[in-house]
């Protein structure tokens, strides 16, 4: 455990916390890709199949438990308690055009044909991408709640952080592990054109807009179907 990581991990944590407590006030799933949350359920699940079969430390396992409580209650607030505020999204930007190339990635890039390792393999990759349906919601309806881009801001600060750490035990540890390193940089660059919209647009709209809707209203921004 080092700086870099606990702090990434809290950042992660604040993002979830964030995005639960949203769509409770608020009583709304408006703004959010299903898509998504579908994927990071799929992520925390095949990573943490070790749950109950190894035990690493309190800490280890306690976050193994909240992300995968706070992945379902999310998929449960927006398929179950507020389904009818649920938005459609792009047809194109499916989830099996994610998970398919990330299962035959993980069959290619796996270090041993063993369950929990390529059950661990895939959701590393699969992590890398799963925010690809949200970005493309965002895109597409251009524009979002200030919370929804803080969300977006903190799963991204998560991520950055996360690079910080690989760096970090690779010259304090000589650790080094080039499947995480390789698709955590891809998540990485899925954000940075977010985080740039998100400096200098997010301080002064009360809703996160996009440049190339900056002259409609966001109330008339309307979703691909």
């Amino acid at each position: 455990m080092n700086v870099f990581r606990l702090t990434g991990d809290m950042s992660h944590l604040l993002a979830v916390i964030l995005l639960l407590v949203k769509i409770h006030n608020t009583r709304s799933c408006s703004g959010l890709s299903l898509r998504s949350q579908i994927l990071f359920a799929l992520v925390f699940t095949f990573r943490y199949l070790d749950l109950f079969l190894e035990f690493y430390s309190i800490y280890n396992t306690t976050m193994k438990i909240i992300y995968l409580v706070t992945s379902y209650t999310t998929l449960y607030f927006m398929v179950v308690k507020f389904k009818s505020s649920y938005e459609k999204e792009a047809h194109w930007c499916r989830m099996e055009y994610l998970a398919i190339p990330s299962l035959i990635l993980t069959a290619l890039v796996t270090r041993e044909y063993a369950l929990l390792e390529m059950a661990w393999t895939f959701s590393i990759i699969l992590e890398s991408v799963a925010i690809m349906p949200q970005l493309v919601l965002l895109s597409s309806s251009g524009t979002a709640e200030v919370i929804t881009a803080h969300y977006l801001f903190l799963l991204g600060v998560y991520r950055t952080l996360y690079i910080a750490n690989w760096v970090y035990r690779y010259h304090v540890e000589g650790f080094f592990d080039p499947t995480s390193c390789v698709f955590g940089v891809i998540q990485s660059v899925l954000y940075a054109d977010f985080f740039y919209l998100y400096f200098t647009r997010i301080v002064r709209n009360r809703k996160f807009q996009l440049p190339f809707h900056e002259g409609a209203q966001a109330g008339q921004a309307k979703n691909i179907i």
